[in-house]
Order: structure tokens, then C-alpha cells, then sequence
């Protein structure tokens, strides 16, 4: 029997298949618990540089500015962020402005995972408000 060679069959095994779709599954269950929390603090940081391109920001009393700053969080639907969570310094321009929050999120069973974000922005256009 000359050239009767017997090739074994390569490829995934159903067990193995099973162990890929349940990492696969466990990773796109991460990301959907943590795309909310980044998705939020985009809108932070799109609601601070808007903030900064307001005319007159600079002369405005901070009650004013943080009430600008949460309606414009209002508007993006975000909730993690509140007033004690926001803190605004005077500079020499202006203003600058330092948002630090926390957002805990379960994951699974007594597992969390939790966010802290930062962002900072300085608020120091001239001009007149209207």
C-alpha cells in the first residue's frame, strides 16, 4: 500500500467553540456595562469645552456657570455628575473648572466595576454675555 498517508483532521472542537463564544459573550458584556460610564464623561468634557466658548464666561458669578454646566449635562442625559462633584476656582482670566466623579456599576453577582473621572477646563473667554 504505497502512498496511503493518513492526514488528521485539524479545526475547532465544539468544546472550544464554546469556551471562545463565552469569552467573546464576557467581553461584550464588559463593554456594555462600561461604554455608558465613558459615553458620559464625553459629555462632560463636550459640555466644558462648550462652556468655555461662552461669551463672557470669564465675568459670570460661579452660581451661573455651574447652572450653564448642568444644563448642558441635562441635555446629554448624564446623571453620575452632581453639584457637590463640581468645583470652580477663580484664576487670573477666570475661571477654571474641575469636574471628579465616580461611577459604580455592577457587573456580576458582588463584583462592581467603578469609573473615576477628571476633567478640568479653563474658563477665561472675554466678551459680553447676551
Amino acid at each position: 500500500m504505497k502512498g496511503s498517508t493518513r492526514h488528521a483532521q485539524q479545526g475547532l472542537t465544539l468544546i472550544g467553540f464554546l469556551i471562545v463564544l463565552a469569552v467573546v459573550g464576557l467581553g461584550a458584556y464588559i463593554g456594555m456595562k462600561l461604554f455608558p460610564m465613558y459615553q458620559e464623561f464625553y459629555s462632560v468634557k463636550s459640555s466644558l469645552k462648550g462652556l468655555s466658548n461662552e461669551p463672557g464666561i470669564a465675568g459670570q458669578a460661579p452660581e451661573k456657570i455651574q447652572d450653564l454646566f448642568f444644563r448642558r449635562l441635562y441635555i446629554n442625559y448624564s446623571e453620575n455628575v452632581k453639584p457637590e462633584n463640581v468645583k470652580l476656582t477663580r484664576i487670573d482670566k477666570g475661571w477654571k473648572m474641575d469636574v471628579n466623579y465616580e461611577v459604580r456599576k455592577p457587573m456580576i453577582y458582588n463584583i462592581d466595576v467603578v469609573g473615576k473621572f477628571t476633567a478640568t477646563q479653563e474658563l477665561v473667554r472675554g466678551g459680553t454675555y447676551e
